[in-house]
């Protein structure tokens, strides 16, 4: 979920720059930052990236240079300023101030003054034509193709994380085969070798009977299979739903069913040998569930 994108152009004689941020959030979180000379394009540019994002903590930036500085610079409303400073004259001959010193310092005050009084700043604001607002719509599509394609590119590079996980989990729960016909010798004769120490005989009919119901109890060939077929429906769901999108969720579900698995392998295992290949298994499945985050 998390990614970027950015783009740039020159529009009107401005410097137009959009940009595009995300990190990982269970639903879509959009936040918008876009200058005053476009806001009325605003809820246009939340509506495209709603089409086009599905999760994520996303903040858009808009941001306007302009290239002619003097074209747009605010500017001194003489008339104004000539009308405040007869006024200030006027007042002063009525109240029968002395005439203002001509120095530069009383000079800057009265200038000052003048410069602070409403309106005496004009500020043109430029007009926005349509065809203006138009193209910046068309940066932001832009910044929004980058971005996608951001996120295509670490969605692949999941991808073969993903396959590389799966695979190296594969691999170790067949690694676990040979342990495991050994273990259940081993279990046997242990148990035959403390009953042989005791001092009084025992029902040999009665040893069968629990002996199987306890190594049956120590059986892992059904969360072997559960295990493989969660393996490869997380594969499939990959390949099936990799253009879909929507797919952490549900791998992310997927990848719990497995920790379930692996768990009951560990308690089960009984042996040294297969308890540690159940802790490098379990390493495997904890990179993947940290990179399902990043899944949308």
């Amino acid at each position: 979920m998390t990614g970027y994108g950015k783009a740039v152009a020159e529009i009107a004689n401005k410097k137009v720059t959009v940009e595009l941020r995300a990190v990982n959030s269970k639903q879509l979180d959009l936040s918008m930052k876009v200058n005053s000379q476009y806001r009325e394009r605003e809820m246009e540019f939340r509506s495209m990236i709603m089409k086009s994002l599905q999760r994520g903590k996303v903040d858009l930036s808009v941001n306007v240079e302009t290239l002619n500085e003097s074209a747009d610079a605010p500017h001194i409303n003489r008339e104004i300023l000539k009308e405040y400073f007869n006024q200030i004259e006027d007042v002063r001959n009525e109240l029968g101030f002395v005439q203002f010193n001509q120095q530069a310092t009383s000079a800057a005050i009265l200038m000052q003054t003048l410069l602070r009084m409403p309106d005496a700043i004009h500020t043109v604001q430029p007009v926005i034509e349509a065809e203006e607002l138009d193209a910046v719509t068309r940066v932001v599509a832009n910044a929004i193709d980058a971005f996608v394609e951001f996120r295509t590119q670490e969605g692949l590079s999941l991808y073969r994380v993903f396959c590389e996980k799966i695979n190296n989990i594969r691999t170790l729960l067949a690694s676990i085969e040979p342990f495991e016909k050994d273990r259940t010798e081993r279990i046997r004769q242990n148990i035959l070798d403390k009953l042989q120490q005791l001092p009084v005989d025992y029902d040999r009919n009665r040893l069968e009977q629990e002996m199987i119901y306890y190594i049956e109890k120590l059986d892992i060939n059904e969360e072997k299979h559960r295990l493989e077929n969660h393996l490869n429906y997380f594969m499939e769901t990959m390949d099936a739903e990799m253009d879909a999108g929507g797919t952490g969720k549900k791998l992310g579900f997927i990848a719990q069913e497995m920790g379930r698995e692996i768990n009951t392998l560990g308690s089960k295992s009984n042996q040294a040998e297969m308890q540690r290949i159940v802790v490098r298994m379990k390493d495997e499945l904890e990179q993947i569930k940290e990179q399902v985050l990043n899944v949308l």
